[in-house]
């Protein structure tokens, strides 16, 4: 049910065209917010803004490669050409490694670091790490000198504290992403912005959607997860909803694990 709790505010979504960046942008926009959605799949990100107005919302779809210093700022700016400001950012876009195509289903390219090439271990990341940096450095500094303190939420993951079997990249990309949250949460509290990261286990989206379709790859996932279930998007989206909102005004330098009980420590 919506509240408003977003309302006049201006949300920009990294990876906001699938999965879970998707309903971000939905689940904000449904709270007030004019959402400006970044996505490499400038068709996808096309429809999803598109969703949300037939709804009643408001977006706007901007291209991202999220590893380029200059599309992250160009995006931060068509947000405040459009809108006037940024309020909140969730920075979404990722690759489970680094052959994904965004909204797509693509297994791994290779079985574990051992055979893993420098330059595919370095595009997992150029996107997962330093695109989060990018756009966290972007926002941080509009709102900065718009006079408007936010609020910024990284999508991390539960890999970041749990590690994965054939996944080094993505652990140690994730990893990354949780200490860059903690770092800079505490700089930015000279200005008012809050920075916090989000830990998701296994979510039901298309970068799990390839591993799911087989018995062995599903029954590993539920077997790591103590609830029994794969996360749907809506449950990041409401999670990264509170972290935007006063309700965690308190909050920052924080990492929440919507995991379904992976991760308890």
């Amino acid at each position: 049910m919506a509240n408003n709790q977003l309302n006049d505010k201006v949300a920009v979504i990294t990876g906001g065209a699938s999965g879970i960046g998707r309903a971000c942008a939905r689940r904000f926009a449904a709270e007030g917010a004019r959402v400006v959605l970044g996505d490499i799949n400038m068709d996808a990100a096309i429809d999803a803004a598109a969703q949300i107005e037939s709804t009643g919302g408001t977006a706007h779809a901007v291209r991202l490669d999220a590893a380029s210093p200059t599309e992250n700022v160009a995006m931060i700016q068509a947000a405040l050409d459009k809108y006037g400001r940024v309020d909140a950012v969730v920075a979404a876009a990722g690759l489970s490694h680094a052959g994904y195509v965004s909204g797509e289903r693509h297994a791994r390219a290779t079985e574990g670091l051992l055979h893993q090439s420098p330059e595919d271990w370095q595009r997992v990341m150029d996107v997962n790490l330093t695109g989060v940096m990018l756009v966290n450095q972007a926002a941080a500094q509009a709102m900065i000198e718009g006079g408007t303190p936010g609020t910024i939420v990284n999508i991390a993951s539960v890999a970041a504290k749990v590690p994965l079997r054939g996944a080094v990249d993505y652990c140690v990309s994730k990893a990354g992403v949780w200490m860059l949250t903690k770092a800079f949460a505490l700089e930015m509290t000279d200005y008012g912005i809050r920075v916090n990261a989000i830990g998701p286990g296994f979510i039901e989206t298309p970068m799990t959607a390839r591993a799911g379709a087989h018995a062995e790859g599903a029954a590993r996932m539920l077997g790591m997860t103590p609830m029994g279930r794969l996360g749907v998007t809506d449950e990041i989206a409401n999670t990264a909803l509170f972290l935007s909102t006063d309700q965690s005004s308190y909050t920052t330098g924080q990492i929440l694990f919507p995991a379904g009980g992976m991760f308890t420590g």
